[in-house]
């Protein structure tokens, strides 16, 4: 059976990371985002790894290097940060991976698609900006 809402450590640590990067004028390095978020620093450094090669982070090396935002903080939402990691964000209304009873016949009616375009919706349309402000 599909997970409802897929979210690795990985992803979690992400999101957070890049609210923190978000939330900065000057490059964060990745010691001082892992003591933010009381995480690994070589797990933190693997993932802020993808985030670059993803093109939502930059890295700049030197002294007073670290990671800055690619674009803006408004222009990055939690959908393309989650993205990266878990791949398209399910927007079905079936926990099996593929339709077992039909839409009209679903013992859980619209529940799971409600949910679920509830979590699109807010991923898709919450900034980091956005984010950062909360």
């Amino acid at each position: 059976m599909a997970d409802f809402l897929r979210m690795s450590e990985a992803t979690a640590l992400a999101l957070h990371a890049m609210v923190s990067v978000a939330g900065q004028t000057d490059p964060m390095s990745a010691a001082s985002i892992a003591s933010e978020l009381s995480a690994s620093e070589a797990h933190l450094f693997k993932v802020l790894q993808q985030l670059v090669r993803s093109g939502l982070l930059q890295s700049k090396r030197g002294p007073y290097g670290g990671y800055v935002l690619a674009r803006s903080a408004g222009s990055i939402t939690l959908l393309d940060v989650y993205e990266v990691f878990e791949g398209p964000m399910r927007r079905d209304g079936c926990l099996f991976s593929q339709p077992v009873c039909g839409e009209l016949n679903c013992i859980l009616g619209t529940l799971v698609e409600d949910v679920r375009a509830q979590v699109v919706e807010h991923f898709s349309s919450t900034t980091l900006e956005q984010a950062r402000r909360r």
